[in-house]
């Protein structure tokens, strides 16, 4: 049973690089790593993992974001002040059961939630479909505009089921309303 799954879980993974953005890198390597995330714009990635001190999740900032500079030389580098407060950055809403709602600063609209399993690993689940998934990857298709207001045609989230392993994926439309922080 445990060799199904692990094949079923390797099979997905095997198909996130194969689906991948075509002449994108896909990071890997990074047992702490919840997701990615990469626009039309260049290469550069901006990775979203576990920020962990000494072993243990940080409660107080639970999720860490940086850049992979692949149109450079491949090396990491933080979030500039406005990169982290007006687009890539998160804002984290901690629950009594531990677990976490993650949301972009740039999109309120799209919720996701840091749980830890039964085994004692972090996962990061995200409505892909109507069902909540594990979030692997997020792609923006930017078409225009400015820094400050780019012209978003969908971005796209892909994850795997967490029962089955299948890779599963959905682009959505970015809503106007929801852009804006929500209270609650």
């Amino acid at each position: 049973m445990k060799r199904k799954v692990l094949l079923m879980w390797l099979c997905s993974i095997v198909s996130f690089y194969a689906a991948a953005q075509e002449g994108f890198p896909v990071p890997a390597g990074n047992a702490q790593q919840l997701f990615y995330l990469q626009r039309t714009s260049n290469t550069n990635t901006i990775v979203y993992e576990l920020n962990l001190k000494k072993g243990v999740l940080d409660t107080d900032n639970p999720v860490h974001v940086y850049w992979i500079r692949y149109a450079e030389k491949g090396q990491t580098a933080e979030l500039s002040w406005v990169q982290r407060v007006f687009a890539y950055g998160v804002r984290i809403k901690s629950y009594p059961d531990s677990s976490y709602r993650v949301r972009l600063v740039s999109y309120a609209g799209y919720s996701m939630f840091l749980k830890k399993g039964r085994d004692g690993k972090y996962r990061l689940y995200a409505p892909i479909n109507g069902k909540m998934m594990i979030l692997n990857h997020i792609f923006v298709k930017i078409t225009g505009g400015s820094m400050w207001s780019p012209d978003i045609e969908y971005f796209e989230v892909s994850g795997f089921d967490p029962v089955t392993g299948k890779a599963v994926s959905e682009r959505k439309k970015v809503l106007k309303s929801e852009i804006k922080e929500k209270e609650g």
